[in-house]
């Protein structure tokens, strides 16, 4: 098996597990989900694999819309691929829904299970770039690393002009970050 068709199966593998998982419909943010995992050498959103079309609920469980295919993901591809600018150990991530309820489950959870924590503090967003799409990306990725040393294995962004709050998890694989969502879901509800 090639690079990339490993890389396809492990996405597909974490879609499964989460569509297995009942409760993580109740975190599934306005924008709906996605899970994506780079190649090791990946320069560009095409080198990332993701479901086509997020993931959304069906019949109250998480479902995935389409395949999982490469350059399916856009903003979650970029953030990626931004934190690995940073740490090349980080390959993959999934974002969920975020209010201060969840908030507070989550650092208690991130405290409880030894986990880095982080916030990206969109309302300190250069006005240069807030309006302009696709710009922010180094910048709240810059804010993490100023502010916390590194990449925090969970970190949220907060309301921004047009953007909706959401969670995101990043670590090697697609597997690890999916466990973990589901944990978190678990340990919220």
């Amino acid at each position: 098996m090639d690079e990339k068709e490993i890389v396809l199966k492990k996405v597909k593998e974490a879609v499964r597990l989460l569509e297995k998982c009942k409760e993580f419909s109740h975190l599934m943010p306005e924008v709906r989900v996605n899970v994506v995992y780079a190649l090791p050498n990946a320069k560009k959103p095409i080198d990332v694999a993701a479901v086509d079309g997020r993931i959304t609920v069906v019949k109250n469980y998480p479902k995935a819309s389409g395949d999982v295919i490469f350059g399916a993901s856009d903003h979650m591809a970029r953030l990626i691929l931004e934190i690995r600018k940073y740490d090349r150990s980080i390959r993959a991530g999934i974002n969920f829904k975020c209010d201060s309820g969840i908030i507070e489950h989550v650092k208690k959870f991130c405290k409880e299970n030894e986990l880095s924590f982080g916030e990206i503090e969109r309302k300190r967003e250069p006005k240069g770039i807030i309006k302009k799409d696709k710009k922010s990306m180094p910048w709240k990725i810059k804010q993490l690393i100023k502010n916390y040393g590194k990449i925090p294995t969970i970190f949220y962004e907060s309301e921004g002009w047009g953007k909706e709050p959401l969670f995101v998890i990043v670590d090697k694989t697609p597997i690890e970050v999916v466990k973990m969502a589901i944990k978190i879901t678990r340990y919220w509800r």
